[in-house]
């Protein structure tokens, strides 16, 4: 396949040539995803606009009133690595250390494994149970969405062809806030999820007083299991009530039946990493 490629060194350029391209352009950042998938042929392109270049969107910062800001270019590895994101938001540093290799985590970027839009993307349930949210800039304005809203279906996001992502916004966690995310695939980290669980939990003494389910790869896009979080909201943990969820998140999700598990298998792990995770927070003392 021959395409053009184009370096932009500023979200302007980057926007303008989106524009120029009337949809047929596609946005490489690390390349870890696109470059396959232009291999493959389950994406075409006629021109590759690498935004590699665009200097300060690597960032990672926080503010104690306002919450973490990232540039859409930081690299995985440096949302895994970073200090503060692993004493505010651990439950993001687990997910982004579960991606691929470590090779790959130092050129994949957050943008990146965000807008791909893949079911199976490793920080994106962590993300939805963090309450982020992105900021999306186009020619002529930029807007800001919950990421729960980003994702439209597989490979499929709420980027129009003219628009690109520069930051995710994680708002400040609650003092008494506590996650985890689970992934379980054949080979480990190294492979696409067949399930990733993200399960973030506020508590009020021994009460719980909020929790998001997040489930990856069980359906077109991540999904909240919103009727089993209203199953543990307001209560007391206990295996009975935990069960009880787990078997509701299962039931909640929408998993195919693919070469590496079937929707059955899927449905079943559900279930256990749910369990699992809940269990975990339950007997931990940490943070989101």
């Amino acid at each position: 396949m021959q395409y053009e490629y184009a370096e932009p060194t500023t979200i302007e350029s980057a926007i303008g040539l989106l524009a120029e391209s009337n949809g047929t352009a596609k946005i490489m950042a690390g390349g870890t995803d696109l470059f396959l998938q232009l291999a493959k042929k389950v994406k075409k392109t006629d021109c590759v606009v690498d935004i590699s270049r665009i200097q300060g969107l690597d960032y990672i910062q926080y503010d104690k009133q306002v919450g973490a800001r990232i540039g859409a270019l930081a690299a995985v590895r440096s949302i895994e690595l970073s200090p503060v994101l692993l004493q505010q938001y651990p439950v993001l540093s687990q997910a982004a250390g579960k991606i691929g290799s470590v090779a790959i985590r130092n050129v994949g970027t957050i943008g990146g494994n965000l807008c791909n839009a893949s079911p199976s993307a490793e920080t994106a349930p962590a993300l939805i149970g963090l309450s982020a949210k992105v900021k999306i800039m186009g020619i002529d304005a930029e807007r800001v969405i919950p990421l729960e809203e980003f994702f439209k279906g597989p490979g499929q996001s709420a980027l129009s062809n003219e628009e690109m992502m520069t930051e995710i916004q994680v708002p400040v966690p609650s003092p008494n806030s506590k996650g985890v995310y689970l992934k379980h695939a054949i080979r480990g980290s190294i492979e696409l999820a067949i399930v990733g669980v993200a399960v973030v939990m506020d508590f009020d003494d021994e009460i719980c007083s909020d929790i998001k389910i997040v489930l990856g790869a069980v359906a077109p896009t991540p999904i909240r299991a919103r009727e089993a979080e209203k199953i543990i909201k307001g209560n007391k943990l206990d295996d009975a009530l935990i069960e009880k969820c787990a078997g509701t998140a299962s039931d909640e999700s929408k998993p195919i039946t693919d070469v590496r598990a079937s929707a059955e298998y899927r449905k079943e792990m559900v279930k256990v990493l749910v369990r699992k995770a809940i269990k975990t927070i339950g007997n931990s003392g940490s943070k989101s």
